[in-house]
């Protein structure tokens, strides 16, 4: 059954279902999503929560093995299993499939994917998880249902502003989600409920700190190895956390990868940009990353990134912001054929 992502905390209050599909690039979106399921399992009494993420080589025999184990601690369980690529291959595909045919005692699924294109969504696992799962579309925001959005988001939390100043918000985070949410929640923090004069939202939303992520993304499309070297040290000065960082150079890098494979497969570029919502002048800069960047370093980059957050969260050894310096100058420095 398909959900749409609105309907998903009142559908969770009615009790957890065996087996859920996250589908889609929206970070924000699937931040949240995942946020309310963990916290109705938390409300519903699932005291135990397990992560597995699907790279390279994966055992998909730990499905298996979780299904068959008996927890110690909870009666109740939450697996989220996090696809990166989309294509679980063959063996994966089979793991999948019988999931959506047998569900697992006590025992909730999560199954995270990112947009996947048409064949995929055909395929005979695909077809078996949407007949069994709830399934939830992750959607970008069009830009012009944008200011509608982030007025639903200061009424969240107390506060309304002027329609005028809804555009200029969404004007400022060029239909970036995760930006858009950032600048509510600092407003949120910055003055008390009730109507937001436009002065004042314009002074929160054009004082920012000197540096900032995004800033960092644009550096690295651009090829721009001093400026990429500069916005890190400054970041890094300024005391941002490295998973701050990641996450806007996520929203980066997706878009770049659905480009470059649709530019390999032939079709428009200028189209193909458009559909990933990159507009104006952010264009030109797309275009010379993509003369630069092949297909093969973009989702290596992306790669990298899930390997960073584990490193940041404390899943695997290492220095997450040296880790990130070196993916971001790498690509800053690469040079076109």
């Amino acid at each position: 059954m398909r959900l749409p992502q609105a309907q998903l905390e009142s559908h969770l209050d009615k009790g957890l279902q065996p087996l859920y599909v996250l589908v889609g690039d929206e970070p924000l979106a699937q931040r949240e999503s995942l946020d309310t399921i963990r916290a109705a399992a938390r409300t519903q009494g699932f005291d135990e929560r397990t992560g597995l993420t699907v790279e390279r080589n994966f055992n998909w025999q730990q499905i298996q093995n979780y299904g068959q184990s008996i927890s110690l601690f909870s009666s109740r369980r939450l697996l989220e299993i996090n696809i990166l690529s989309g294509k679980p291959g063959a063996e994966g595909g089979k793991a999948l499939q019988a999931l959506a045919n047998k569900a697992m005692p006590e025992t909730t699924v999560v199954i995270i994917l990112p947009a996947l294109e048409r064949e995929t969504k055909s395929s005979a696992w695909f077809t078996a998880l949407e007949n069994s799962a709830i399934t939830i579309t992750l959607n970008e925001i069009d830009a012009n249902n944008l200011p509608q959005w982030i007025a639903k988001k200061l009424s969240e939390q107390g506060q309304h502003t002027s329609t005028e100043t809804l555009h200029f918000l969404a004007h400022q985070v060029e239909g970036n989600l995760l930006a858009a949410n950032q600048e509510v929640q600092k407003l949120g923090l910055l003055y008390p409920h009730g109507e937001l004069s436009d002065e004042a939202v314009r002074e929160a939303v054009l004082n920012v700190s000197r540096y900032d992520a995004f800033q960092l993304g644009e550096a690295v499309l651009a090829g721009d190895t001093a400026r990429t070297t500069r916005i890190l040290q400054g970041l890094q000065d300024e005391g941002e956390s490295a998973v701050a960082v990641m996450n806007p150079l996520m929203w980066v890098l997706r878009p770049l990868v659905r480009i470059k494979q649709a530019e390999m497969r032939g079709e428009n570029v200028m189209s193909a940009m458009t559909s990933a919502r990159i507009y104006g002048d952010r264009q030109s800069l797309v275009k010379r990353a993509l003369s630069r960047l092949s297909l093969r370093q973009l989702e290596a980059a992306l790669q990298k990134l899930a390997d960073i957050d584990k490193t940041a969260k404390g899943v695997m050894q290492g220095d997450a912001w040296l880790e990130i310096s070196r993916l971001c100058f790498g690509l800053a420095k690469v040079r076109g054929r």
